[in-house]
């Protein structure tokens, strides 16, 4: 049976949280002589000089409205990098502890993990990018506190059978994260709604794909009340901007244009595939819930740097296992898509 207090650190239990100004008050005020500010407002049009909400509690109730979350169940992160730190921080003890990974996949799990000095260990992806659930129960033992899932995944595109994560919710004690970065590109629903049958599950989010707001930097996770409440017992005083919560409150009221930016994205998408797959060059593209497709050419190499000679950056991915000869393509605007196909169709060896 899943525990959190058994995963958890015993430091992070102990913890008494840093308790800025901003959250030592609430209600109305008119003055505010709490958190040595300038008093004097700051150099531009629109004054930044006090702190932003370290709760951000619009942003969450803006977003639980459009996931069917409760409030309370969100946590919110400077990017979805900093939540997957704070996830190693809170229940993985340095030097004792491990997590899985299914490679290949985002590489910020591992690179977080050394960064925290926990083990890795590696359940290889299937040779059609599905998780190997046999090698997977394999590499847990007493001491796996986190399994890592990206689904769609990336930089492969696809997603993964949710029958799969299924029997790992059902069976496995630590937390299960699943990345669901590119969930909206994709016809398989999210794991959201299931955040009430399953204690340990952890889904991320992020609204710098379907949201176009990578600039801005806000990450999700969304989990049970007890997991959100240690993740803000750990964060940064004030982790996300007054401006990025202002502006990400504005794009929040803006939902059926990115459904529009969804519905076109994903039709470009096929677009493109069959574009590319008219191409000498083009070996085999991969099927794609994302906002990007894997695409096996020959050459890759040097198709990468024909391209960039070009100004065009795509993504070399040929040396990545299971990802040999792979370029991995975002899925541009209508007329990037159109240029790229016919640069790659004036490719020669």
């Amino acid at each position: 049976m899943f525990n959190l207090n058994h995963i958890t650190r015993d430091n992070i239990k102990q913890l008494t949280p840093y308790s800025s100004a901003r959250d030592e008050f609430s209600g109305a005020a008119r003055i505010f002589l709490d958190a040595n500010e300038n008093s004097l407002g700051s150099p531009l049009t629109k004054w930044y000089n006090r702190y932003p909400d370290p709760q951000q509690r619009k942003v969450k109730e803006a977003l639980s409205a459009i996931k069917g979350v409760p409030a309370e169940n969100i946590f919110l992160g400077n990017g979805s990098d900093e939540c997957i730190d704070l996830l190693y921080r809170a229940f993985c003890r340095p030097g004792v502890d491990n997590v899985i990974i299914n490679p290949p996949t985002y590489g910020m799990y591992e690179v977080s993990a050394r960064i925290n000095d926990v083990e890795v260990r590696k359940a290889m992806l299937l040779d059609d990018f599905q998780l190997d659930l046999v090698h997977l129960e394999n590499l847990v033992d007493e001491n796996t506190r986190i399994i890592w899932i990206c689904s769609p995944n990336n930089p492969t595109g696809n997603s993964m059978r949710r029958e799969d994560i299924e029997i790992i919710l059902n069976n496995f004690e630590g937390l299960l994260v699943i990345d669901e970065a590119y969930i909206n590109f994709s016809r398989h629903r999210s794991f959201l709604q299931q955040l009430n049958d399953y204690p340990n599950l952890v889904v991320l989010q992020t609204l710098s794909k379907a949201w176009g707001l990578a600039g801005l930097r806000l990450g999700m996770a969304f989990a049970s009340r007890e997991i959100i409440e240690i993740c803000n017992r750990i964060k940064p005083p004030y982790n996300i901007s007054q401006a990025t919560q202002e502006l990400v409150l504005k794009a929040l009221e803006e939902t059926e244009q990115v459904n529009d930016m969804i519905r076109a994205l994903v039709a470009m998408r096929e677009s493109l595939a069959a574009g590319l797959s008219m191409l000498p060059l083009v070996e085999k593209i991969f099927r794609s819930d994302a906002n990007f497709l894997l695409v096996k050419v020959v050459e890759p190499a040097a198709v990468y740097d024909y391209l960039l000679a070009r100004g065009i950056v795509v993504r070399d991915r040929s040396r990545v296992e299971l990802c040999e000869g792979c370029l991995r393509i975002t899925v541009g605007t209508e007329g990037e898509n159109k240029e790229l196909i016919t640069a790659l169709g004036q490719y020669s060896r």
